[in-house]
Parts: structure tokens; C-alpha cells; sequence
């Protein structure tokens, strides 16, 4: 193996020079490394030490000589102002370099900036191509918008079904957002057959990384047996849980839900119901 690398040739001819040589060559090999170094990596090293205007004057020239890495970091930083002035039509131009490399993340980013409408007209219907393309590379983000633009049929035609697609492949990567829009689309019937325990099962994901719609809607399918056997204290439980998740208005109306379901409860399943919020909350909502 080393000598596949050429080591036990480079060892050899180093013993060959007489010993006073020595420190003169590793002089001159110190020396010669800073020369070979790679200049993205000091582009990168530069960024990460807040020195963004020679970071930019880096990745700018490598940028232009075709470095994809370069190109979409040029473009991060022409989107923020960093070391250079803030530009999205600099932005975009760069992230589209590298987006058209196929860079996953330049690919999101101009989606997103074209779906705004920053650095050209807002287009969703682009915005959208740009997405798919990040979306098929794996980007649970992607996936997810995608998802939502063809639930909603914002800038593209609504479609049920290829929104379950995208929703699904997220939420297989553990995008609770999107587990708790593929509940929603099961317990609906949106671009699936409907499916109570299929609806459960992603609420539940979704629920135990603390999405508070999930929670709510899990306390819903409780109370009314959909999907699980009904059972009050576990719908209050899941419901007292969501409470601490949200802002104030949508607090007072999951506290009305909750209180609602109260009323078909003794005194005894109320504070059972607040014990087990209690364990789940502190066992981060895990095995509820």
C-alpha cells in the first residue's frame, strides 16, 4: 500500500542526501506548502474566521474559473451582504452556476429566491423546477415545499397526489411538518384512500418531535376513536401537551378543545390526563 502512494520511494532518495542537506530541503519544503495550498480551502478558512471580504475576493476568482463550491458560496454571500454589497441579482446568477452543476443546495436556494422574487420576477411555476430538481437529489426541504405547493396548487396546478409523493419522501427523512401533512392527508382522504391508522401513525411521528399541530390533531383522534380506541384522557393529555407549543391564540383555542373534552371527564381521568402530559412532556414526548 505504500508503495502505491510512491512513500518508500520518496524515503529512500531522503536518505540519500547527506545529512547537513537536511534541514536546508525541509526548509524548502515548508516553504513551498503554503504555495500548494488549496486555495478553496483557504476561501473557506477565511469565511469561517468573519474575513468576508478576502473569503469573496477568494471565491469570486474560483468562481469564475467554474469551482460549483465556489460559485454557490459566492452566491450565499452576494444574498447576505457578506464582504461584498448585498446583490440578489448577484446571488441568483451564481446560485444558478451552480444549480446547474447539479449543487443541491444552489438548486434550493434559487428556488426559493425565485418563488420571492428576489433578484428577478417572482415565478413560482420556476421556482418549482428549481425545487424538484434539489427535491429528486434528496433535499428534505425541497420535498416538503413541493409537497405543499401541490397541496395548495399555489403557482402550480393543486395535485393530491404528487403533494402525498413529496410529503411522504420528507417525512420518511423525519420532517415532522411533512408528518403531520401526511396525517392530514390520510385522515382526509386527499390523494390516498382514507386511513384513520395510517393518519395516527404519522401524526404520531410528527407528535413526538413536538409538532404542536400533530398533537392537536392526535387529541382530536383520540376524543373520537378514529384510528386508536377513544379514550378522553389520552385526547386531553396529547391536547394539554400542545398547549405549550404554540402562541397565544392558537393556545386559547386548543385550551377550548381541551376544555370541551373535560367535560365528558371525572375528576379523577382530569388528573390522570395531566399526570401522563406531565411523564411524556419530561420523556420529550416519547412512548406516549
Amino acid at each position: 500500500m505504500r508503495s502505491r502512494f510512491g512513500i518508500d520511494r520518496v524515503e529512500r532518495k531522503m536518505n540519500k542526501f547527506p545529512k547537513q542537506m537536511l534541514p536546508a530541503v525541509v526548509c524548502w519544503l515548508v516553504l513551498l506548502g503554503p504555495a500548494m495550498a488549496d486555495p478553496l480551502s483557504d476561501a473557506q478558512r477565511a469565511y469561517t474566521m468573519g474575513n468576508y471580504e478576502k473569503a469573496a475576493t477568494l471565491y469570486l476568482s474560483l468562481a469564475e474559473q467554474g469551482s460549483v463550491e465556489a460559485q454557490f458560496n459566492l452566491g450565499v454571500m452576494y444574498e447576505r451582504g457578506l464582504g461584498i454589497p448585498l446583490d440578489f441579482v448577484e446571488a441568483v446568477t451564481w446560485y444558478r452556476k451552480a444549480a446547474e452543476q447539479g449543487n443541491v443546495q444552489a438548486q434550493f436556494n434559487l428556488g426559493a429566491m425565485t418563488e420571492k422574487g428576489q433578484g428577478g420576477p417572482r415565478d413560482i411555476k420556476e421556482a418549482s423546477k428549481w425545487y424538484r430538481k434539489a427535491a429528486e437529489q434528496g433535499s428534505v426541504d425541497a420535498q416538503f415545499i413541493l409537497g405543499m405547493l401541490n397541496e395548495i396548487g399555489r403557482g402550480i396546478p393543486q395535485n393530491y397526489q404528487e403533494a402525498v409523493k413529496w410529503y411522504r419522501l420528507a417525512a420518511e427523512q423525519g420532517n415532522a411538518i411533512s408528518q403531520a401533512r401526511l396525517g392530514w392527508m390520510y385522515a382526509n382522504g386527499n390523494g390516498v384512500l382514507p386511513d384513520d391508522k395510517e393518519a395516527v401513525k404519522w401524526y404520531r411521528l410528527a407528535a413526538e418531535q413536538g409538532n404542536a399541530p400533530a398533537q392537536v390533531a392526535l387529541g382530536v383522534m383520540y376524543e373520537k376513536g378514529q384510528g386508536v380506541p377513544q379514550s378522553y384522557v389520552r385526547s386531553y393529555m396529547w391536547l394539554n401537551i400542545a398547549t405549550a407549543h404554540v402562541d397565544r391564540e392558537q393556545q386559547t383555542q386548543i385550551i377550548q378543545s381541551r376544555d370541551e373534552v373535560a367535560a365528558s371527564m371525572t375528576v379523577g381521568q382530569i388528573a390522570e390526563a395531566q399526570e401522563l402530559a406531565r411523564k411524556c412532556t419530561a420523556n420529550k414526548f416519547k412512548g406516549c
